[in-house]
């Protein structure tokens, strides 16, 4: 008995392997292009950030800060390790362990790029963050955390909130001063792509261990 992948599998894998790449390549052309540029802002990051200050608000500031809780600190290590608890309970091994190993790879590409750019963050900023401004840690974890969930539960409305979540994060995290818009950019493409690739050889088993 073969244990081959039919062509179709081998094709419906390829796509999310070489978007994830092509997502990689992006966030990192990115930071280059900061690096190169000597880390200042670019026109659109300068004018999105000017509109912001001159049009911030107290309504705005709380939910804001809201998903500056949730998406940093404790509270985004916490979040992940609940769920894989919860799938280890649920006997869901795999897609516990594609969960992890998305989240902590795109934590670890997020730290390493955020050294090696160096980029400082914006002036004005509303709350206290670490060193490195690019790539936005809150929108990579965000970005991972939804993709990681929409492939294991498999819902269109799954995709739909995550989506929604990953750019109310990245708008927050500007809102508050804490990054540019092309920081928030950068740590999607990166929680993204971290997702996909991960996916990709564990995608025959997930669909199993999800009777699909």
């Amino acid at each position: 008995m073969t244990d081959q992948l039919p062509v179709s599998d081998k094709v419906s894998r390829r796509w999310p392997v070489v978007s994830g790449i092509v997502a990689i390549v992006a966030a990192v052309l990115l930071g280059v292009i900061i690096l190169i540029r000597g880390n200042l802002p670019f026109e659109a990051d300068a004018e999105w950030m000017e509109e912001i200050i001159e049009h911030r608000n107290p309504v705005w500031e709380l939910p804001s800060l809201v998903m500056n809780f949730l998406g940093g600190g404790w509270f985004a290590y916490l979040v992940p390790l609940a769920i894989v608890v919860v799938l280890c309970v649920l006997r869901r091994f795999w897609s516990a362990l594609f969960l992890a190993v998305s989240c902590i790879l795109s934590a670890g590409i997020v730290q390493l790029l955020k050294e090696i750019v160096g980029r400082p963050r914006p002036e004005d900023m509303l709350v206290v963050s670490d060193f490195g401004s690019f790539p936005s840690g809150h929108s990579a974890n965000a970005a991972t955390l939804m993709v990681c969930l929409a492939i294991i539960v498999h819902r269109a409305w799954v995709w739909a909130a995550g989506a929604a979540y990953v750019v109310l994060m990245m708008v927050s995290r500007t809102y508050l001063g804490a990054h540019w818009v092309s920081d928030t950019i950068g740590g999607a493409l990166v929680g993204v792509a971290v997702a996909l690739i991960v996916w990709a050889p564990l995608a025959r088993k997930l669909r199993v261990e999800s009777g699909g």
